[in-house]
């Protein structure tokens, strides 16, 4: 599966360079490893985020298009479904089957049609529409659903601050 799973990769990335998307970049962390990349999230337009500029990691294991990637962002971001330490958790990083906790359905979870793609179209889709149902950082969820306007929106217009700064370091 590894040639495979490289050369669809490979395929991927040849494909957004030549037909970039909006809303993200996409490259490798190293040209010399195909299973990790690098990607830069640019904060969706009219939501908290807009102008940020969230730099992340996509990790794929070697059986990818059969298992997700996981992803990490490496840029603060302040989000009910993003994890303190930067993982993030949405429906279709999660691991195909069914969910043992009864919150997803098969059909929500990681499929092999995936691509980077459609990863980062959802990606940019939570960031403007938060799943507060399953959130990976409660604080950020108990904020958003509780007070939106205030302490919530504060910290992200910090993120997105210090996340243009980081862009021209």
């Amino acid at each position: 599966m590894t040639e495979q799973s490289a050369l669809l990769l490979r395929k991927q990335l040849a494909e957004l360079n030549k037909n970039p998307v909006e809303g993200f970049s996409a490259g490798l962390i190293d040209d010399e490893d195909i299973y990790q990349w690098e990607v830069v999230v640019i904060g969706p337009q009219d939501t908290l985020f807009e102008g940020g500029f969230f730099k992340a990691h996509l990790i794929f294991p070697h059986d990818y298009p059969l298992r997700p990637p996981k992803m990490k962002f490496i840029t603060e971001i302040w989000h009910p479904n993003v994890a303190k330490n930067g993982d993030v958790c949405i429906s279709i990083l999660h691991e195909p089957g069914e969910d043992k906790f009864g919150y997803e359905k098969p059909e929500e979870r990681w499929l092999p049609i995936h691509t980077v793609e459609t990863i980062m179209i959802s990606v940019i889709s939570m960031l403007a529409d938060p799943n507060g149902d399953s959130p990976a950082n409660v604080d950020a969820a108990k904020e958003w659903r509780e007070d939106p306007n205030g302490e919530f929106k504060r910290k992200v217009a910090r993120c997105v601050r210090k996340s243009q700064e980081m862009a021209f370091d």
